[in-house]
């Protein structure tokens, strides 16, 4: 994921010898040495049987532990998503941002979802040179939203852009950064009432990130309009929370599964 604010912004052990048996034998006779190396042969040949058992016997048990984890079959394949020809279902507003409220983890305080948007109008969201480059790579849809984070003091606007490819979209990320750092495009904010106009201030901190044929994205302001500091604790978890675990982590990644059955 890329942040940016916008200012104008990874011996063998050798086994001991065994004494040999003549040395264990003071005075070895015929008869005894006879006796000896029978006696050794068949504990040897009990020891092969023995082996050559236990191996079969572990074949058998990995034979039916590999039937019985083979059986389990997934519930969940992968989808491709690497591109509009192979994923030409469009996204939906309830795809993305379900319900009134946004919550990242169970128990955790939700967003609030103030306004929704759909649209194939990409230009409304990026301006300048960065809309000219998702036009070029053939955008065919924006779908974003503005939320209050849980504190009640951030205006969030984040979205996904619907590119033609994979190629377009990992070109796209490569590309923005010089573009916001030198004001020649930013992803703009969506007003979504009185008190949240900060969110489409040139000064908002911005994010984005692909995942497939998708290019996302999240812009955060204060609600009280004052500009994000680099020592800011909040805008890097919230920047986290929107991108990596509900846009690439939840809706991307569900659109990147299908069912088995």
């Amino acid at each position: 994921m890329v942040y940016g604010r916008h200012a104008h912004t990874g011996p063998r052990h050798a086994r001991p010898a065994l004494a040999p048996v003549a040395a264990l034998l003071r005075r070895p006779r015929k008869r005894t040495w006879q006796a000896l190396t029978s006696g050794l042969s068949a504990v040897a040949l009990l020891m092969v049987c023995g082996l050559s058992s236990y191996f079969i016997v572990a074949d058998e048990r990995q034979g039916r532990d590999a039937q019985a984890s083979g059986s389990a079959a997934p519930t969940a394949l992968p989808r491709d998503i690497s591109s509009r020809e192979v994923d030409a279902a469009p996204l939906t507003t309830a795809e993305v941002f379900p319900g009134r409220e946004i919550r990242i983890g169970p128990g955790e305080p939700p967003y609030r979802v103030l306004k929704t948007q759909s649209t194939g109008r990409c230009r409304l969201a990026a301006t300048g040179e960065l809309g000219k480059l998702l036009a070029d790579l053939g955008c065919a849809q924006v779908v974003r939203a503005t939320l209050r984070s849980p504190t009640g003091k951030y205006l969030v606007t984040a979205g996904v852009f619907n590119l033609d490819d994979v190629e377009g979209a990992n070109w796209a990320h490569m590309k923005i950064k010089p573009m916001v750092d030198t004001g020649r495009g930013r992803f703009a904010g969506l007003v979504a009432g009185r008190g949240t106009e900060p969110v489409a201030l040139a000064s908002a901190q911005v994010g984005w990130h692909v995942r497939g044929h998708y290019l996302v994205y999240c812009v955060i302001a204060r609600a009280d309009g004052k500009t994000i500091t680099a020592r800011d604790p909040y805008a890097p978890q919230i920047l986290f929370d929107m991108i990596e675990l509900h846009l690439r982590g939840t809706v991307l990644a569900k659109r990147a599964t299908r069912s088995a059955a």
